[in-house]
């Protein structure tokens, strides 16, 4: 029962911050709502560690070792977020950015925006999945354009059109691997991933074949993979911040999540080479175009937006590699990707509001102005690009590790990527903040304890990551399979 409570509590909270949300009460119900949903995801969890792998309302819903992770990750930035929105939208309407008659509409497709997000994650259909994905898209696409400027309405709207085509393509491979589980599951069953993955190995390979073709770019198109990207940058940089951040660290990872579920279903026939051969050179060309993409930036959101394209197709090209290492290492990137870079998007959207300007030829000396900004934003950046002790270095050490073993002839391109990624950002961050202050001192926010949270979380994973967690991705990896 707590598995259904966790997801209905920010529907229900939808609804309740859409009528309170035009008052500063809203901030408040949107930060409890959000904290109800994560205590929930804790106690969901606790039953697992007792009970093991469960489903619920009647089989609909279920967790098991690959989304329990992702579900108390999604909570968790879902949490953090909303804290971070309270001082950063208040801003905004203050400067006058956003008008507070949109608070009640910005809250309630907040919350909208997560219970799609867990609804994918612990749905048990796969047509469920499909139709979560769908109102995160529509939900998503409101709250980028929330502020009616022109470039964040035609940010919207090529969102809008790009993942809407992209999840009808899902849609027809969702149709193609019915067609192929239906003689042996029946009409029912062909639909629910835990039926599904006891079949797979009875499922016609030619059939799942096509149909992992058209869910990879489907669902490709909203983790942003190459060549399905032309949106996510537009999408984060003119969307308020918050919607940038729980963009790249969520709704990426529960697309990509998606694919890593077919992919173990496709793998089960004959064909099983060919679901890791399409995520491998998805990956592969996502990394590089991402990377160097970076240098000809000067919006500093649009600029971590193109590394949330590099990262996402360095989890891709793992899960691609397949192996207990790669899967292992793809699924610790997942998790640090998406506790960066809503950091790295908390701190650049306050660097952004402070400077009153998101160009960053015009935003310099950010250490000497608000030193603590300064250093969460240094310390975000420098997680970003892959610096010891963070966990991102220690996932693209275990990618490239992994990569030497089983696919050898990667391994320089993904180094040169790399390499070009950390300069092009570094050289841009360090400049905004040791350059010269041209602004006088401003003071601290509370909203960034946000930020701090996640760069602790961080360090704790690039020096030691819990057994616990640990034990998860191995079990992960095992239901992946190779």
């Amino acid at each position: 029962m707590i598995l259904l409570w966790m997801v209905l509590i920010p529907l229900v909270g939808a609804v309740l911050v859409g009528a309170l949300g035009r008052k500063n009460a809203g901030f408040g119900l949107n930060i409890a709502v959000s904290g109800a949903t994560f205590i929930a995801a804790c106690i969901m969890t606790l039953r697992m560690l007792n009970d093991g792998p469960f489903t619920a309302w009647h089989h609909e819903l279920f967790v098991d070792a690959l989304n329990v992770f992702l579900v108390d990750l999604t909570a968790f930035v879902a949490l953090t977020t909303s804290v971070f929105s309270r001082t950063y939208m208040r801003a905004e309407v203050r400067l006058g950015h956003l008008n507070p008659a949109r608070l009640g509409a910005y809250h309630a497709m907040y919350q909208i925006f997560i219970f799609a997000m867990l609804l994918a994650l612990t749905s048990n259909n796969i047509g469920v999945l499909w139709m979560a994905m769908e109102g995160a898209t529509l939900s998503t696409a409101l709250l980028i354009s929330v502020y009616r400027t022109p470039a964040g309405l035609e940010a919207a709207w090529k969102y809008f059109i790009l993942c809407g085509v992209g999840i009808a393509l899902a849609l027809l491979g969702t149709i193609l691997i019915y067609f192929a589980a239906h003689a042996a599951l029946g009409a029912h069953g062909a639909l629910l991933w835990t039926r599904l993955y006891g079949a797979r190995d009875h499922l016609d390979p030619a059939i799942m074949t096509i149909a992992f073709v058209f869910l990879i770019v489907g669902y490709g198109t909203k983790v942003g993979l190459v060549p399905f990207h032309a949106w996510l940058p537009d999408a984060h940089a003119e969307g308020p911040t918050p919607i940038s951040a729980v963009l790249s660290g969520l709704l990426l990872n529960v697309a990509l999540y998606a694919i890593v579920r077919f992919k173990a279903l496709a793998s089960g026939g004959s064909a099983a080479y060919w679901p890791g051969r399409l995520m491998v050179g998805f990956g592969l060309v996502s990394i590089v175009v991402g990377a160097f993409s970076l240098g000809g930036q000067r919006d500093v959101k649009r600029l971590f937006s193109y590394s949330s394209i590099e990262h996402m197709g360095l989890a891709t090209f793992a899960f691609g590699l397949g192996g207990p290492l790669a899967t292992f290492a793809a699924l610790l990137h997942m998790t640090a990707h998406s506790l960066t870079k809503s950091s790295v998007f908390f701190a650049s959207g306050e660097v952004a509001q402070t400077a009153g300007t998101k160009d960053m030829d015009h935003i310099t000396g950010i250490m000497d102005r608000n030193p603590v900004l300064g250093w969460v934003f240094l310390g975000s950046s420098l997680a970003i690009v892959g610096t010891p002790p963070f966990g991102i270095f220690a996932s693209e050490f275990l990618i490239l590790i992994a990569a030497v073993h089983r696919a050898p002839w990667s391994v320089p391109i993904l180094i040169l990527a790399l390499g070009v990624a950390f300069a092009a950002i570094f050289r841009r961050t360090q400049a905004m903040v040791f350059g010269a202050a041209d602004a006088p001192r401003v003071s601290t926010s509370i909203s960034l304890l946000a930020p701090l949270a996640h760069l602790v979380l961080l360090v704790i994973l690039g020096l030691a990551i819990p057994p616990l967690l640990a034990a998860w991705y191995g079990e992960a990896a095992h239901l992946i399979g190779p």
